[in-house]
């Protein structure tokens, strides 16, 4: 069961990580060293090891979409689909099972079902209660959405202590910098789309939103790089921008002037018989939304290169 990955989750345990933050080879050559001790080990004493939470906590930071709360609203989701039967309790089974409280996870978009920012108190509570600092990215169907400084301020009245929103910004975590916008639909086509949208206009904003949050990327990876830290910026959309042949090359061409190397979507549901992550024009794009996740968030790793 010593798979290279698990070696390199327990070269991420809090003391290491403490001890040798930015030190990736000190890290990897730790993992090494207690995967030699664990396999030497008889099964008690790997499962003593293993359970001893002061060690065994993994890369900090994972991404979870669409979670569609509607606490109060009772929007019954289960039309969707069997997976979306009790979703609510399977999403903080779930969540509070791998992730820690001192961990950030990624909710990009389709957050709540309500229509206004107080509307979508028990549903932010929520999340606000699961372990973890969430950032939260915007959906097409967060109506409830309103200006940063109107979500900051509501948080702090209401005590959503660990909520922080993704909107023309850009967030440092532990070993990434976090960057990202809505997105939009990838094909003009689509009828899903609203009828009186323009798209193009849409299209050309949202680009810049995510422009403007990747150069507020970039100086906080520089800022990092002072400190001795090279963090990879990844972005967080809620639509994808490469998807089945259809691309959004006004969004694909700011990632590729920004050097992106992955990139995260939800928005797509239902759709259970594809892979999970896909490379296209240089990029890795990895699904994530709830339904598709089993409602588990994910781990990102740290790439393997660095």
């Amino acid at each position: 069961i010593f798979t290279p990955e698990f070696a390199f989750l327990l070269g991420n345990s809090v003391f290491i990580r403490r001890a040798y933050k930015q030190n990736y080879e000190v890290r990897a050559a730790f993992a090494a060293a207690i995967l030699i001790c664990l396999t030497s080990a008889n099964s008690k004493e790997r499962e003593a090891f293993v359970s001893h939470k002061l060690w065994f906590v993994i890369m900090s930071l994972f991404v979870l979409s669409d979670t569609h709360l509607s606490i109060n609203d009772n929007k019954p989701m289960d039309i969707f689909g069997s997976r979306w039967a009790g979703y609510t309790e399977k999403i903080r089974a779930n969540w509070n099972s791998v992730v820690n409280p001192d961990d950030t996870v990624v909710v990009a978009g389709d957050i709540s079902w309500a229509m206004s920012h107080t509307g979508a108190l028990a549903d932010l509570s929520f999340l606000n209660a699961l372990h973890g600092t969430k950032i939260i990215g915007r959906g097409n169907h967060d109506y409830w959405w309103t200006s940063l400084t109107k979500l900051n301020r509501f948080c702090a009245d209401n005590e959503l202590t660990t909520l922080r929103f993704l909107y023309n910004n850009a967030i440092e975590t532990d070993d990434f910098i976090v960057a990202g916008s809505r997105g939009w639909y990838i094909d003009e086509s689509n009828r899903k789309m609203p009828q009186d949208a323009d798209y193009a206009k849409i299209v050309a904003r949202e680009a810049i939103r995510l422009e403007l949050s990747l150069n507020e990327a970039q100086k906080l990876r520089a800022a990092a790089k002072e400190r001795g830290q090279d963090k990879e910026i990844l972005v967080f959309l809620h639509f994808p921008p490469d998807f089945r042949g259809y691309v959004c090359r006004e969004i694909t061409a700011v990632l590729h002037k920004f050097e992106i190397r992955r990139c995260y979507f939800g928005h797509i549901h239902g759709v259970y018989d594809i892979a999970r992550s896909y490379v296209s024009d240089g990029i890795t794009y990895t699904l994530t939304s709830a339904d598709f996740l089993n409602f588990v968030p994910l781990l990102i790793m740290t790439m393997t290169s660095r």
